[in-house]
């Protein structure tokens, strides 16, 4: 089945099957368009909601997939059909078997150049019939993005894969679009740092449970004041849920 885009308090998600995942991504890649894949968390969610450049990322993305247990609640909560929830890094694994598969290509940008060399090992280790196009740091200079994209363009990989370290993180594709005749973007922060063991992936026990969020306050702990937004995001769903607002 294909995917279907709904709208979730104004900001786009896709439902797609954890079957077809791997055929959609295929599919997206084969298109021969630059285009890009995102995580969306509770937190994306309501940054769209206040920020149209975002929201016009989202919107444009080929496909947007919910990452919070938080956001699958508030679409029960509204009645919406069934959405699956996506653990990034799995995911990812997943979607590099695809290229794998079909003999695909890979630029990777992103993190210090310790675990960048060490990422694109442990990746061509795993993934022996990707072919690596290339590499780049982040924390580059602007006086270097020129360089980059014109790495990038020669290359012309299957997917560009963005790790820390990249100003702009979602946005920065979305704003070099146009400059880009074909490629899939995707970004998640900690890729490149799971990758080459300098950081450990989030369990799929912890992810099932919800309980990744705990995780982070304990890494930082002023991460707890996101309880005023979350409550803030509660009384939208009650507002929503209460006025039967329109949904798509």
């Amino acid at each position: 089945m294909a995917k279907t885009r709904i709208e979730f308090l104004t900001v786009p998600l896709d439902i797609v099957s954890q079957a077809d995942l791997g055929d959609e991504f295929m599919k997206i890649v084969h298109s021969r368009e630059s285009s890009q894949v995102c995580f969306v968390s509770i937190w994306d969610v309501l940054r769209a909601r206040s920020n149209p450049e975002y929201l016009n990322c989202l919107q444009e993305a080929a496909l947007v997939l919910p990452t919070s247990k938080s956001i699958i609640k508030g679409l029960s909560f509204l009645k919406y059909p069934p959405v699956v929830r996506y653990n990034p890094f799995p995911t990812i694994i997943h979607l590099l078997g695809e290229l794998d598969k079909n003999y695909a290509s890979l630029y990777l940008l992103g993190g210090r150049k310790q675990v960048l060399l060490t990422s694109e090992k442990n990746i061509k280790k795993t993934f022996p019939h990707i072919h690596v196009m290339g590499r780049f740091v982040g924390y580059y200079p602007k006086s270097m993005e020129t360089d980059i994209i014109t790495a990038i363009k020669k290359t012309s990989p299957s997917l560009v894969l963005l790790s820390d370290g990249i100003k702009g993180k979602h946005l920065w594709s979305y704003r070099k679009k146009k400059q880009f005749n074909q490629g899939l973007f995707l970004y998640y922060k900690d890729a490149f740092r799971i990758f080459s063991k300098r950081k450990k992936r989030v369990s799929n026990a912890v992810f099932e449970k919800g309980f990744e969020m705990w995780y982070e306050i304990i890494r930082n702990p002023l991460k707890v004041f996101l309880i005023f937004p979350y409550i803030g995001y509660l009384v939208i769903l009650l507002w929503y849920r209460c006025f039967k607002i329109h949904r798509k």
